[in-house]
């Protein structure tokens, strides 16, 4: 008989699920529909697929870890304390879905489990510190490996991958068989599919990696209570999680794939192949990845590296030239276009017609990202301090 106050932990934990999915959608396929390569409703079927992929084989690590390690005992999460933590989880989480900002579903969840730990005594600061300097420091690597790309590779890249979008949708469905299938429409080219089906991959990819990493968001404090089995909690969390792709994920869509930067295909493939690779790799070392921040900083690293092709390294270290930063600058490049070398290009064919980033999108982007894991950080160490129903 599952009891009152468990019945009510799962509420929180689906709730917090919920959010995971609205918070984590739109970095792994905002560049694809940014490019209008998927609709939102097939990222939202795709990102639950693969995430309660990658949740049942690699995340149930990931929930041993915050569930045991970032707090020295595990005796802490009991179950009051448990459905306090999720729903600080959830109530940041909910915040930044509501302003349509994709916050970070790792930082918000350890910031929450760390208010726990520090209220307790019990913070294991030689993993809370392992952790942070990751956050600390992926983000500038996805930056900077975005802009190398963008000043010396993207041009080479986009002649090989750019093409001119053709009219109207890119496929169709054909009910003339016994199920349903998409198949190209008469305008699609066979070179638009290749680039629309690796965008969709890399997508996948993240969808993956973010269950392996983010199921432990949801579920990770019930499991530690040993109030809910492994296998249970990652159904009903993937569940939830499905639920948050289809529905409030179409705001943090939009932000990262149209509101941001208006991303052609090219773009999208770079800035998802660096993102996915970050995001796996802190996976396997066992770090919660903040791939929110690392998709939005490859964003703006590839544009920024683009946009200073006119220009050496000394003149922009110097200041002595300045470049208009657009959103075309990452269209500018014609299919087998031969380019002049760098600092000897035209600035005039850098287009200068809207920004590469919208200022304000993005001050409300990095602004909710910092603001999202202080609320839960705060709230769960106030609350678990000085709160005497919880009895720490």
């Amino acid at each position: 008989m599952v009891s009152a106050l468990l019945l009510v932990g799962i509420l929180v934990a689906v709730f917090v699920g919920y959010n995971v999915g609205g918070a984590t959608t739109g970095p792994a396929f905002g560049p694809a529909v940014g490019a209008d390569a998927i609709s939102k409703t097939a990222a939202g079927a795709l990102m639950t697929l693969f995430f309660f992929v990658g949740a049942w084989t690699i995340g149930r690590r990931v929930v041993d870890t915050l569930g045991r390690e970032l707090v020295r005992d595990p005796g802490v999460f009991t179950l009051e304390a448990s459905i306090g933590v999720l729903f600080f989880i959830g109530a940041a989480l909910f915040v930044g879905n509501f302003f349509g900002v994709p916050a970070s579903t790792s930082m918000t969840a350890v910031g929450s489990i760390a208010g726990l730990g520090l209220a307790a005594g019990e913070l294991n600061v030689a993993v809370m510190g392992e952790i942070a300097i990751w956050w600390i420091v992926s983000p500038f690597i996805g930056f900077w490996v975005s802009l190398i790309i963008g000043r010396y590779f993207y041009s080479a890249l986009n002649r090989r991958l750019a093409m001119a979008r053709s009219e109207g949708p890119l496929y169709r469905i054909d009910r003339s068989r016994r199920l349903p299938v998409p198949v190209p429409t008469e305008t699609t080219n066979r070179r638009e599919l290749g680039g629309v089906a690796m965008v969709i991959v890399i997508g996948c990819l993240m969808a993956f990696s973010s269950g392996t990493s983010n199921i432990a968001n949801a579920v990770a404090p019930l499991v530690g209570s040993g109030e809910l089995e492994m296998d249970p909690a990652i159904v009903i969390g993937c569940a939830a999680v499905g639920i948050g792709t289809v529905t409030i994920a179409r705001r943090t869509l939009e932000t990262m794939g149209n509101e941001l930067t208006e991303l052609p295909l090219t773009a999208a493939i770079v800035t998802a192949t660096v993102s996915a690779s970050l995001v796996i790799f802190l996976s396997a070392i066992g770090i919660p990845a903040s791939f929110v921040i690392i998709a939005t900083m490859c964003i703006i690293g590839l544009g920024w590296g683009r946009a200073t092709r006119p220009i050496t390294v000394t003149e922009a270290v110097r200041g002595e030239e300045s470049v208009p930063v657009s959103v075309d600058v990452l269209t500018a490049d014609e299919e087998g276009e031969e380019l002049p070398p760098i600092g000897d290009e035209n600035p005039e064919r850098i287009p200068s017609a809207s920004d590469l980033f919208d200022p304000a999108t993005t001050a409300r982007v990095v602004l909710m990202q910092n603001v999202v894991p202080a609320i839960a950080t705060g709230g769960a160490y106030v609350t678990f301090r000085f709160v005497p129903i919880f009895g720490l």
